[in-house]
């Protein structure tokens, strides 16, 4: 059994099971052939995680998170797997970086979206969808730069993965505050846990617009029957991706293998040293 913690949760859909697994295969047997012990699978519930006694800790020794074997082993909780000691390889978002996991984890590098609407190398923009014919659909802008319809978007209801969200929730915020706006634009807010239920949401007339990822937009054209009934009204502007991390406890020539084999994997924009 390894000693390291893989995940790769943030597009991890039950569609794309398969493609994620042979994602991770590649990068595992990359990782092994130069003497990286990467785990066979990668971790997708709490019951995957090594057990920590006493909790998560900082260089400190201050508890920053549960033991995940003290919680529901069917769910993954996101922080517990990024914070974990053992983490090798698993990707996150710039929210939570930004709220202080930045401090406990190490960026290695940052995917490509060039294959996605709205994804330029490491940058990416979420669209601004709402119900099929209630406002003009529209393409994502060749600089990058946000199209966020005012007029269209006041007043209504928005929806959002999570607080913590660049894409869902802090991305829309800062460009609402760039042209002296803010969320208060909408009459109401509700988070809905995720990117998928925010389209099932607005397609089933409980919420009327949401920011989704670009990627997540794609996967959703794919898998989600809702998201025929919805469409691309606006885009936020581009930013950093979700980057690719390790733990903060990673060896630094751990960390360079792994910085070296994405490069030669052509699995990243940009990396960091």
């Amino acid at each position: 059994m390894s000693d390291f913690v893989a995940a790769l949760p943030m597009y991890d859909w039950p569609e794309m099971r398969s493609e994620v697994d042979a994602q991770w295969a590649r990068l595992r047997d990359a990782f092994r052939q130069k003497g990286i012990g990467a785990p066979q699978t990668i971790a997708r519930v709490n019951a995957d995680l090594r057990p920590v006694e006493g909790g998560i800790r900082d260089a400190a020794g201050k508890v920053i998170a549960p033991d995940p074997a003290t919680l529901p082993p069917d769910e993954l909780d996101f922080h517990g797997l990024w914070l974990h000691p053992a983490l090798l390889f698993a990707q996150t978002c710039w929210g939570p970086m930004e709220l202080g996991l930045s401090t406990h984890v190490q960026v290695i590098g940052q995917p490509n979206y060039d294959a996605f609407e709205g994804g330029q190398g490491e940058l990416y923009s979420s669209a601004l969808v709402m119900r099929a014919g209630e406002a003009p659909s529209v393409g994502s802008p060749s600089e990058g730069s946000p199209l966020i319809p005012l007029d269209i978007l006041r007043g209504k209801h928005f929806t959002f993965n999570s607080l913590d969200s660049m894409s869902g929730f802090i991305g829309l915020t800062r460009d609402l505050e760039a042209m002296g706006e803010s969320l208060d634009i909408f009459t109401a807010r509700s988070e809905s846990g995720g990117h998928r239920a925010s389209i099932v949401a607005i397609a089933e007339g409980r919420a009327d617009v949401a920011a989704i990822d670009c990627k997540s937009w794609a996967l959703a054209q794919r898998f989600e029957p809702a998201a025929q009934a919805v469409k691309v009204v606006g885009w936020t502007g581009r930013r950093k991706g979700l980057p690719f991390i390790t733990a903060r406890s990673t060896p630094e020539p751990v960390k360079n293998i792994l910085v070296d084999l994405l490069i030669s994997l052509g699995a990243v924009g940009t990396t960091v040293r």
